[in-house]
């Protein structure tokens, strides 16, 4: 399985790690400890260094109950990061997080192949022309409302069938449009209680009918730390047995802010299979 993105091959054959970098400084995890273009340089050198071939980057927060950012906004966050990693780091694929057209058409003209939308198009109807004019990859996730209220009350007939649904609609909208680079991501703690979100995860394999690229973010996320009644900090450990659950269950990406142990996740459960 191979995507040509904006020019640059991903080969999915196989799994492959997104690592992380948050250049906000409300992120849930990790907000404001990458604020400096050195800080982010060495983020990212780390995260390849440990096994990531995808960086994704990104600048606007989701994380439950911040407010949307406009482009001109998040340009002024995030330009001067993407120049800088677009110079000096050629040989992987660079993902720009983001839900604006205009941010994304900037990434893709330095040389960035994917766009990571929280929205899948809901927030600016220019997305998929910008997707069209560079044949970039997309991630199209789910989410139930809006990151200011998407958690407030979550509520589904059957979360798997509605993905599911909303992916089928979405689908035949982008390849109508002639759009086939896509990734599908479920959409973990976006819009979901801890109980849907492993719903989504028992039933990850039934979104491989669809023959696209699947992508998890499970990272330290809420469905890890609230049960085992620890914090985010501490959340590794779910997080690796997550991922290989994820792995076995269908997942080609694994979008993680530890590389490493997700880099050992892949390679011993191909040593398995």
């Amino acid at each position: 399985m191979t995507l040509n993105c904006n020019g640059k091959i991903l080969d999915l054959s196989t799994k492959k790690i997104m690592g992380i970098v948050n250049v906000s400084n409300d992120s849930f995890y990790d907000g404001g400890q990458y604020n400096s273009i050195d800080k982010v340089n060495s983020r990212i050198n780390d995260l390849v260094s440990d096994g990531a071939e995808i960086i994704d980057i990104g600048a606007a927060s989701s994380k439950p109950g911040t407010k949307l950012i406009n482009a001109e906004e998040e340009l002024k966050i995030i330009s001067d990061y993407i120049i800088e990693i677009s110079n000096n780091f050629r040989s992987i694929h660079l993902s720009i997080d983001t839900y604006n057209s205009d941010v994304a058409e900037f990434a893709l003209k330095k040389g960035f192949s994917i766009i990571n939308d929280i929205s899948a198009g809901k927030y600016d109807p220019n997305m998929y022309e910008v997707l069209k004019e560079y044949n970039s990859g997309y991630v199209m996730m789910h989410m139930q409302g809006d990151p200011d209220n998407m958690q407030d009350n979550p509520e589904y007939d059957n979360v798997v069938e509605s993905i599911i649904s909303f992916f089928e609609v979405k689908m035949n909208e982008l390849e109508s449009s002639g759009i086939q680079n896509i990734i599908l991501d479920p959409g973990f703690g976006f819009g979901k209680t801890i109980e849907d979100n492993f719903k989504i995860l028992k039933d990850l394999n039934l979104f491989k009918s669809f023959k696209k690229p699947l992508l998890v973010g499970l990272s330290r996320k809420s469905m890890i730390y609230r049960p085992l009644n620890i914090t985010a900090a501490e959340a590794l450990n779910g997080t690796t047995a997550l991922n290989t659950l994820a792995i076995e269950k269908g997942a080609n990406i694994l979008r993680v802010h530890d590389a490493k142990e997700a880099s050992e996740c892949i390679k011993l459960m191909e040593n398995l299979n």
